[in-house]
């Protein structure tokens, strides 16, 4: 029988937890439920983009690649060369070179536009898709792994809220 019975069990801690326990002392200003959320959100942002890279290497693509072939899929395996340099936010010689790789390793094909036959269009192949496909697997997997600890409810809670907090982040302004 527990010594005091209505003394609620101490909830598990985190690193973060930890983290908090080592500044809050130096910074008693901090607001620990802020510096919480923002550390936890980048201890797991820099967790899931190291799982993406281990998995589109094991599937022998690089970042570049497997980013250059996302952002075609989800243009529905086809888009102009000036599509995805936007896209991808990069210098026309940039994405020049990754479509040049792309298109030697079978994953990309350029053909001329329909719109206009001076331009041509980069479409997906199903090697490309396939390729792209596997490696995205991996990092679902370990998406729905870690937020699979929360329920549908909690999922989309969290959806709304970290929604809230970007749109305040790509108006420039917060309440």
């Amino acid at each position: 029988m527990p010594e005091h019975p209505h003394q609620q069990p101490t909830p598990p801690r985190d690193w973060t937890d930890g983290h908090l326990d080592r500044w809050l002392p130096v910074l008693p200003e901090l607001d620990p439920e802020i510096e919480g959320a923002v550390t936890r959100m980048s201890r797991l942002t820099r967790h899931l983009g190291r799982v993406r890279e281990q998995g589109v290497a094991d599937y022998g693509l690089h970042k570049h690649e497997f980013d250059t072939l996302h952002v075609l899929a989800g243009r529905g395996g086809l888009a102009a060369p000036s599509d995805l340099r936007a896209d991808l936010n990069l210098a026309p010689a940039s994405v020049t070179g990754r479509l040049e790789t792309l298109e030697r390793r079978g994953f990309v094909l350029r053909t001329p536009s329909t719109e206009d036959r001076r331009k041509v269009d980069i479409v997906l192949t199903e090697a490309g898709r396939a390729a792209w496909h596997e490696a995205l697997d991996v990092v679902g997997r370990e998406e729905r792994r870690l937020l699979g600890v929360l329920s549908e409810d909690e999922r989309r809670t969290l959806s709304g809220l970290l929604r809230k907090v970007m749109l305040a982040q790509e108006s420039g302004t917060a309440e």
